[in-house]
């Protein structure tokens, strides 16, 4: 059983799917591991060092590829990078299947079986497969880094001879895990920070990590959450009222930080032009919604914009920011799916097809989009 670890293909992203630790525990399973060479130096990770954990270098991803009867990687493969994949291979990546149809069908005609992780349900047994929590982890703190960096004032109470420095005031609008984490960085940091969330179960995680917690609290709120715990689409007479009560909040913040998103939907506006218009002058908006559209108007994906004095951050892939972080832990992610696929008598593939896991995350297969999510609607069909 061959495993395959390219580098990846967009150049924005510095994270890989393989490191030294998961190398050795993959290579334990039975599997002979090849890796592109320069994979993992963007977070951190020498060739050596895949060398020193079992793994073979291959020179280019061609060659890391062949006969590769399973691939690990950070992104969906391009359809420049498809043709070097075995027929059948099973690849586990973000695939990001929302509203890129063209793309999954050229994975289905590729005759991969693709799982997407970011589809692993969020049940007790896959905590440790979890891709959207442990990168929106680092979201969250990274979010609060780069918002300091960019304000133009400490953040933490200082007192002097000189004078006393006030501290600076954070908002978090979201308190999912990037929000939570945001939330306990700036905390950290010594701000005054409040939050802001639709379900009403993130009232107590906010204040546990020493925050106030800013919401319109009526019987819509109280009903907000999904059974699978995602927040639901708020009625418009609901987003008026919060929306009126966070633009008063927000005229009094330093950094707010945005994190609501909503799987296969645009991200909800949550900050209007108006409401960064009403900051005071070296405020800062950071908007980890903005692959998604974004929840700040004027937030322009990929830079730092300035709107009348404010910051607005729009960084794309956040985690990947961090990536000597982010990566082990998304490497971990992957194998500890991975490791339920492989048959530990004989040490070879062994995809259980009705596993729920499985059934949950598998896009493509045998030349077809199988999710029901994404499947094309047949003729007729309603």
């Amino acid at each position: 059983m061959k495993i395959a670890i390219p580098a990846e293909g967009d150049l924005g992203e510095q994270r890989v799917a393989a490191t030294p630790d998961t190398v050795k525990r993959l290579i334990g399973l039975g599997a002979d591991v090849a890796v592109e060479t320069g994979a993992g130096l963007k977070s951190g990770i020498l060739d050596a060092e895949y060398v020193a954990a079992g793994a073979s270098i291959a020179p280019n991803a061609a060659d890391a590829l062949y006969g590769a009867e399973v691939v690990l990687k950070v992104r969906r493969p391009t359809a420049y990078e498809l043709p070097a994949y075995k027929p059948g291979a099973v690849v586990l990546a973000i695939m990001d299947p929302y509203g890129h149809e063209d793309a999954l069908a050229a994975v289905a005609q590729a005759g991969l079986s693709a799982f997407a992780m970011e589809l692993m349900p969020r049940i007790t047994r896959a905590q440790s497969m979890d891709v959207l929590s442990s990168q929106a982890n680092l979201a969250g703190y990274r979010a609060i880094i780069d918002a300091s960096s960019e304000f133009g004032r400490a953040l933490p109470q200082m007192m002097t001879a000189a004078g006393t420095v006030t501290p600076g005031r954070v908002f978090v609008m979201g308190a999912g895990v990037a929000g939570l984490q945001a939330i306990a960085t700036a905390r950290r940091l010594g701000a005054v920070v409040t939050a802001t969330d639709v379900r009403p179960a993130s009232k107590d995680q906010v204040t546990s990590l020493g925050a106030k917690f800013i919401a319109v609290e009526d019987e819509e709120f109280k009903q907000a959450e999904s059974a699978t715990g995602y927040a639901k689409p708020m009625s418009a007479e609901y987003q008026a009222k919060q929306a009126a009560l966070v633009a008063e909040h927000i005229k009094k913040q330093d950094i707010v930080v945005t994190t609501a998103l909503i799987p296969g939907r645009p991200a909800p506006r949550l900050i209007t032009a108006a409401m960064v218009a009403s900051m005071k002058p070296g405020s800062v908006v950071v908007d980890l919604a903005v692959e998604r559209g974004g929840n700040v108007e004027g937030a322009v994906a990929g830079q730092v914009t300035d709107v009348g004095g404010v910051k607005i951050i729009g960084y794309l892939n956040v985690p990947g920011r961090i990536a000597a972080s982010a990566s082990p832990l998304y490497a971990r992610n992957l194998f500890n799916f991975f490791e339920t696929m492989v048959d530990k008598g004989s040490k070879a593939l062994a995809v259980k097809w009705d596993d729920e896991l499985v059934k949950a995350t598998l896009l493509t297969r045998d030349g077809a989009v199988v999710h029901p999510q994404f499947a094309p609607k047949t003729e007729g069909a309603v």
